[in-house]
Parts: structure tokens; C-alpha cells; sequence
């Protein structure tokens, strides 16, 4: 019997997650057709300019508000009440009314929260937790109860945690927590957690003594995925070298193509902007450069529709004769595949790297004059021609996106637009007016003592700015105001169309409305991809259903009912089918509903008489609105001991 849950995943893989109607579901492939560019006819209207719906989110007592960092906000229900709740993290951790941004709860924390709020089921008991790393000695990892009470936490390193993500490593329907150091140390940079908080066997990894080279991870430095579709997970850690760290789930190191030499794992493998180095196995440093991967966030993505994942790692490219930071020079995205080898396809050659843009240095490293730009890839097809771009902030105060033809179409890269210096956040990437062209949303804060604000910003997609909008003004004391993190785009209140919610550095979380986006094709909408912050996007459009777990276990010849819940960013009506075995009688009522909407399944066991006890049967309810099929996977425990459940089945 597999758990019943919403099961969250890219390609065959399938990871348990419950986002109790408004999270982001990513469909298996092998079930869904991919839709068509939409035509014209399907447009909505312009994209209309971000409305300001509330702020000060989460400060307390006002006007005083909390400095934040560069967590990306999550949105879910998580009280179960039909109501999304906006959860974001600067010290304390807040859940806030999507509707006026009112507290809900408040988890106290002495330390900064770095990496985006993760959110998922990790118990699979149908109820939400709240995953949080942050700095200090001490339990930097935290999880949290749906209603902001600790279920555990623990002291994953001696330093702060910045590299998080949540993700089902064996497809096995358990969720584990993989966090990164930032801090240095030649060996164990990542480790991975049990739902319940014990250390996964074989971690943390890369192992004492093992070969390879790494060192910290500053950032959100971790990509999650099943690359080769063997129902395990990967796992993708750059460091803060010019080596990447590449495990499986069980922390052994991935094997290299032995172009590379006999026997070598990714992490002996230096990454050079020269492939005829990488094969070499160093550079002539002073003509020759090479990257460094400290604030690298990697993503993984079928750049090409071939049905097979490729990893993008962005790198700051330094002059080694010179070292880092004083060599750095400019950041350049890499594609490789999962033997380590430099990708090409389609007609594209990416073992060649592109040529980097005009002024592309560091405008500044000092965060005692700017808080740093970190570097996130985010890989999204942007124009609907099939193939994916990689856009990614960088320190030379531009956001660029990459076509796989290695040039930066239209007006790519974006200047971030102000006095003084400006950095811009990972970018989301939305269709807001559902007309086959995405829209790219960031955030951008100034330098630091400078009086000023950063921008939401909303482009399209070649690079043309569209709007602009002012963040708030600095709570009480503080003198500049910007937002760090990705902004997320979600619905967090009862009307049809789309918010997005920006975590800030001076003046807590604000909310904007974006009219006429109810139809918006979210194709990387919150920080990561997904509130697993795996660095991998969901499958759109998407798709959420969800049951309570009330009467899975009856008596013989019992009745029992299952309410259907149906969310989602669909159009048109959702027609629902019951995949009921032998045995059992069943009526699914109505066959058709809205988005968002209801249905009820009732089951009743038709055995005459006792059969032998614990008969599991496997339920399924699969839903389709024309362009996506999704399945509900459901248990029922007839005259047999709930206690035992639920059993686990790949």
C-alpha cells in the first residue's frame, strides 16, 4: 500500500508532499501531455502592473521589523482551514494571513534564516511541516510543527546552514533533509536527515579520507534530481572551489567519464572555462581561468526536451594567477551531464563556453557597502519554443538569461536600474497573461546608508522592463531597504488571480496583486523551483489533489467516504475518474468540478463473510482538465489493524 499523500516529482520520480490545495505539484511526465504554446486567442490582456495588497508582514511591535536575508517565502494551508498561509524567515519565523498579511504564529530564532523556507509532509500524517535552516553554532536545522511549535531540531554543523533542500532520495513515499556547510573543511559538506531527525546511513559525505576536493557552501548551494530515471535521487553540491561535490543518495561519490582519467569521481574533477584544462587536469593559471563555485546555487532541467536532465552550475570565472576574489572577473553558466562530461545538443555546443558580456566584473564584493549578490540559476523556457534559457543575478548589478544558442537574446542582460549600485535577486519566471511569452519578476536592493529602496521589477521576456515598482520604506532605525531572496508567486487569498510576496531586507514581508493573472503559467515560481528548494521547477500547468484521512480502516461489508479536493492553476472543469478493485462498490460524485472544487468518493467493502484480516486495497482517483492527468493514490484497511499502516510499496 503506498502512503497517502500528494506526490511531488520530475520525470518517473514521485516525492511526498502535501500542500493542502495551494502548493506546487509537479506532475510525473510519463502521465501528462505537455500543452501547446497558447495562441492569441488565449491571451488575457497586458500584463498589468503589481498592485500593493499589504506589508510589514511579520513585524512586531510595528513600526520595529527584523532584518532579513535571502529566504524565499513559501505559501500552504497550513492549519487546513482552506486559507493559504504566507511563511517566511528573517531571525523568527512567520506564518502570516495571505488575505492581510495578520500574524498567525511566530517561531522565535536568534539566527539568521539564509535559504528558503521549505515546506512539505514529511511524516506523511497528512499535516504540514515547516523546514528551516540558519546560522549560528547550534541547531541551525530546525522543523517545524504546521502550527510553529518544534517538532526537532538539530546541529547539522559547527557553522550556519545556508544550502537546504527537502526531497524523496529513494521514491520510497519518505522525504529527507539535505543541508550544506557554510563553512570550510576539506570533506563532509553536506548531510542528509531522516523525516524524524536521525542521520541518514553513509552521511555526512563526501567521507574522511575519500578523494575529491571541496570546501564550503555559501549559498543555496544544492540541486536535487533523479538523473539517469533509476528511481534514485542525485545529489549536486558545488563548493567553494573550482570542484563540484556529486553523490548519490546514500553519499558515495558519482563516477567521471574516464576521458577525465581511470577511475576519478566528479569532486577530482577541476571545472575550468577550458574544456582542454578540465581534460588536462589543471590550468596555466594567468592565461588559463577557472571558476569558483562558493555562491553557486546549481539547477537541474531537460534544457532540450530530450527527456534527460542536464545540471547548470553558474561560476565565477577568476584569473588563478591572481586568486579569488581579487582575480574575479565575471560569472558564466556551465550545462554538464551526469557523468560529469560538458553537454551539447539539439544543435547546441556547450562545451565551448559563451562569451562573457561587456562589463561583466564585480561592481562590488564588500557588504559593508552592499549586501553580495549571490548567484542562482534558474532555468525556464521563455519565449516557448521548446527549449529552456538560464538566467541568473550576478555581481556585476545585471540579471542575465542565456538561450541555449549561448547569446543573451533582445535586451539580456538587464542593468538593474538606480543610483549607486544595485543587485537583483533570483529571478521567478511566470506567463502572467497566459500568452506563450513569460514575464521575469526580482527584487533589488542599493547599497547600504544610502536613504534608498530596491524595486520590484517585472520584465519580459527578451530583458524590456515593464514595471518598476518602490519596496517599502525602512521600518524604524534603518536607513535602506531592498529585497535579498526570490520572490514567490502564488495565490494567497481567495480571489482567482496570482500575488507575489517578497521577503525584505528592512521592512518584512509585502504583497502585491497581480491582476489578471489567473491563468498564469508558473514555470519558476518561488525560490529553487519549488518550496522543496530542490533547484529544479515543477511540470506545468499544475495540478492538486488532496483527501482528509478520516475512515481508512472499516469493518466487512462497510462504508466509507473520501473527499476529493481539486486545486489548482487549471482552466475549464476537472473531470474525475475511480480506479476502485474487485470487491468494492464505489459512486464518485460529481464526476465533474471546478478549480477549486469538491467531490466524494464513497466506498463500500462487498465481502459476505470474513476473509483473512488486514486486507489492504488499493484506491486511486485520476483527474484531467484536457491538458494534464494526475492520480490520487488512496488506502483503505478493511477489518484490519490501522495501527500497522501505512505500509510502503514502491
Amino acid at each position: 500500500m503506498r502512503t497517502f499523500s500528494i506526490f511531488f516529482g520530475h520525470r518517473h520520480t514521485l516525492t511526498l508532499i502535501v500542500l493542502a490545495g495551494i502548493g506546487l505539484l509537479s506532475i510525473p511526465q510519463s502521465t501528462r501531455a505537455l500543452p501547446a504554446a497558447p495562441t492569441a486567442a488565449a491571451l488575457a490582456g497586458p500584463v498589468a502592473a503589481p498592485v500593493l495588497k499589504w506589508q510589514s508582514g511579520g513585524c512586531a511591535p510595528l513600526p520595529y521589523c527584523q532584518t532579513g536575508w535571502y529566504a524565499s517565502p513559501a505559501v500552504a494551508d497550513l492549519d487546513g482551514d482552506g486559507q493559504p498561509e504566507v511563511i517566511w524567515g528573517s531571525y523568527d519565523v512567520v506564518a502570516l494571513n495571505g488575505t492581510n498579511g495578520s500574524l498567525k504564529w511566530r517561531a522565535p530564532g536568534s539566527q539568521r534564516v539564509w535559504p528558503g523556507i521549505a515546506v512539505a509532509d514529511l511524516t506523511g500524517n497528512g499535516s504540514l511541516e515547516v523546514i528551516v535552516g540558519r546560522g549560528g553554532s547550534s541547531n541551525q536545522l530546525t522543523v517545524y510543527n504546521s502550527n510553529g511549535s518544534v517538532a526537532w531540531t538539530r546541529s547539522a554543523f559547527a557553522s550556519e546552514v545556508r544550502t537546504l533542500a527537502v526531497a524523496d532520495l529513494e521514491t520510497n513515499g519518505q522525504l529527507e533533509i539535505i543541508v550544506g556547510r557554510a563553512s570550510g573543511g576539506a570533506t563532509r559538506q553536506l548531510n542528509v536527515y531522516a523525516a524524524n531527525g536521525t542521520v541518514r546511513a553513509g552521511w555526512p559525505a563526501r567521507r574522511d579520507g575519500e578523494p575529491g576536493y571541496g570546501w564550503g557552501m555559501y549559498n543555496e548551494n544544492v540541486a536535487v534530481a533523479d538523473l539517469n530515471n533509476d528511481g534514485f535521487k542525485e545529489i549536486i553540491g558545488p563548493t567553494d572551489t573550482h570542484y563540484i561535490t556529486a553523490l548519490d543518495r546514500n553519499g558515495n561519490q558519482l563516477a567521471a567519464n574516464p576521458v577525465y582519467g581511470a577511475g576519478k569521481v566528479w569532486s577530482q574533477v577541476g571545472v575550468h572555462v577550458d574544456q582542454a584544462a578540465d581534460l588536462r587536469g589543471y590550468a596555466n593559471c594567468g592565461s588559463e581561468h577557472r571558476p569558483n563555485f562558493a555562491n553557486a546555487a546549481p539547477a537541474i532541467a531537460d534544457v532540450n526536451g530530450d527527456q534527460t536532465l542536464e545540471i547548470i552550475v553558474p561560476g565565477d570565472v577568476y584569473n588563478c594567477g591572481v586568486g579569488d576574489p581579487a582575480g574575479d572577473m565575471y560569472y558564466l553558466p556551465w550545462i554538464l551531464k551526469l557523468d560529469r562530461t560538458r553537454w551539447s545538443g539539439s544543435g547546441f555546443n556547450w562545451t565551448v563556453l559563451p562569451a562573457p558580456s561587456p562589463n561583466s566584473g564585480p561592481r562590488s564584493q564588500d557588504y559593508s557597502v552592499i549586501e553580495n549578490s549571490v548567484t542562482n540559476a534558474v532555468v525556464a523556457d521563455l519565449d516557448s519554443d521548446g527549449f529552456k534559457e538560464i538566467l541568473y543575478p550576478s555581481y556585476d548589478g545585471k540579471i542575465h538569461a542565456y538561450w541555449l544558442d549561448k547569446t543573451e537574446h533582445g535586451s539580456w542582460p538587464f542593468t538593474v536600474p538606480g543610483s549607486g549600485i544595485r543587485f537583483a535577486s533570483e529571478p521567478v519566471v511566470v506567463d502572467l497573461n497566459y500568452d506563450g511569452k513569460a514575464e521575469v519578476l526580482f527584487s533589488s536592493w542599493p547599497e547600504k546608508h544610502s536613504g534608498l529602496v530596491g524595486q520590484l521589477h517585472v520584465l519580459d521576456y527578451l530583458g524590456n522592463q515593464l514595471y518598476a515598482v518602490n519596496l517599502p520604506a525602512p521600518s524604524q532605525g534603518q536607513v535602506w531597504n531592498g529585497g535579498l531572496g526570490a520572490p514567490t508567486v502564488a495565490n494567497i487569498d481567495a480571489d482567482a488571480d496570482l500575488e507575489v510576496v517578497v521577503g525584505t531586507a528592512k521592512s518584512g514581508v509585502v504583497a502585491y496583486d497581480l491582476p489578471g493573472s489567473a491563468k498564469s503559467r508558473l514555470l519558476w515560481p518561488t525560490g529553487r523551483g519549488s518550496y522543496l528548494r530542490t533547484g529544479v521547477a515543477p511540470d506545468l500547468p499544475y495540478m492538486l489533489l488532496s483527501a482528509p484521512r478520516t475512515a481508512r480502516s472499516i469493518t466487512y461489508g462497510g462504508t466509507t467516504s473520501y473527499t476529493i479536493n481539486v486545486t489548482g492553476n487549471l482552466s475549464g472543469d476537472v473531470t474525475l475518474s475511480a480506479n476502485v478493485p474487485a470487491g468494492l462498490n464505489f459512486s464518485l460524485l460529481p464526476a465533474t468540478v471546478s478549480v477549486p472544487g469538491q467531490a466524494t468518493l464513497t466506498v463500500t467493502d462487498t465481502h459476505a463473510g470474513s476473509v483473512a484480516p488486514g486486507l489492504w486495497y488499493d484506491l486511486a482517483v485520476s483527474a484531467t482538465d484536457g491538458l494534464i492527468v494526475q492520480t490520487l493514490d488512496l488506502g483503505l484497511l478493511v477489518d484490519g489493524t490501522p495501527l500497522y499502516a501505512p505500509l510502503l510499496r514502491r
